[in-house]
Formats: C-alpha cells, sequence, structure tokens
C-alpha cells in the first residue's frame, strides 16, 4: 500500500523544495520521523502564505479606502480578506489535486491557520508602528513602502514558524500530500 501511495504522490509533481526528493517528502507525511525541514520548503510555503495575505490585505484597504472608512475597520476587512485568500489558494490547490470541498477546508484550516495568524499580526503590528503608515493614502510612496517592509518583517518571523511546523509534518506539511 505504501508504494502506491509514494507511486500516487511520485505522479503529482512538487514545484521545487530545495532537492528534497518525494521519498523524503513523503516519509515525512506519513507521522514518521519527520526530520527537519528545509529552509527552502518554509520559504516557499511562506511565500505562499504571504501571496494569499497581500492579496486580501491590498484588496481590503483598497475596499475601505473607496468606501471613506476609517483605519480600524478597514485594517479588519483587510484581514479577513487575507485569510480568505490565503485559504483560498490552499483550497484550489487541493481540490485541483482531488480532494472534495469538505476535506480541503480542513487540509487549508490545518496548513493555513497559524501560518496566516503569526504573518497578520506581525506585518499588520509593523504597518501601526511605521510612522505616518496608517494615515498614508493608497498613492502614497510611503503606504507601499511600509507595506512592503511589513510584508518583509512578516516573512522574516513567520518562515520559522512555517519550518517548525513543516519539520513536524503540520502546517504546509499537510498541504503537500495533495500535490
Amino acid at each position: 500500500m505504501q508504494h502506491d501511495a509514494h507511486a500516487h504522490h511520485e505522479h503529482h509533481q512538487h514545484h521545487g523544495h530545495g532537492g528534497h526528493s518525494a521519498a523524503h517528502e513523503h516519509g515525512a507525511h506519513q507521522g514518521h520521523d519527520h526530520g527537519p525541514a528545509s529552509w527552502a520548503m518554509a520559504a516557499k510555503a511562506t511565500l505562499h502564505c504571504l501571496t494569499g495575505c497581500a492579496i486580501g490585505e491590498v484588496l481590503g484597504m483598497i475596499i475601505g479606502t473607496a468606501l471613506g472608512w476609517g483605519n480600524a475597520p478597514t485594517m479588519a476587512l483587510a484581514i479577513v480578506l487575507a485569510f480568505f485568500f490565503g485559504y483560498s489558494l490552499t483550497l484550489w490547490a487541493v481540490v485541483r489535486a482531488g480532494l472534495s470541498l469538505k476535506a480541503a477546508v480542513g487540509v487549508a484550516l490545518a496548513a493555513d491557520t497559524l501560518s496566516i495568524t503569526v504573518m497578520e499580526i506581525v506585518d499588520n503590528g509593523v504597518l501601526l508602528l511605521v510612522p505616518g503608515a496608517m494615515d498614508a493614502h493608497l498613492s502614497d510612496a510611503l503606504f507601499w513602502g511600509a507595506l512592503a517592509f511589513a510584508f518583509l518583517v512578516a516573512f522574516v518571523v513567520t518562515t520559522p514558524v512555517n519550518k517548525w511546523m513543516i519539520g513536524r509534518g503540520k502546517g504546509h506539511a499537510v498541504v503537500h500530500r495533495y500535490h
């Protein structure tokens, strides 16, 4: 049975995980000794979360600004949309791999919740700390510079979290079973 699962796993190609073989990744997903996850794998998982977060946050800021909302409701909308898009990217990938929507929701929640939460706390915290960032408009360089800096800090902080989770067969390791 493990041979068949391994063959199925190799059929679905990964998009680059720092030179890890499919056999190594397969073993890491079966509850065996997970060993240390690679930094490349953790960085890729973090970039995945960052992509969804960035889409949601920018869209939330655009909507909040267009509606004339203040900072707090705009930030709340941006955070909600960051989770929505972060989860959506995972849902799309695992449903495409053949999982039912119900199973995919469970995988997305398991894979992304901690990563997105850490990312949102860090990047929104950084935005709150950058002088003038919360009052900058979408057309201001300060807005985009502060946002890019906040995402960079969030990436640096969240990557070790993802590395730790993947090394224990959690987080994005759950998603990799279905690629």
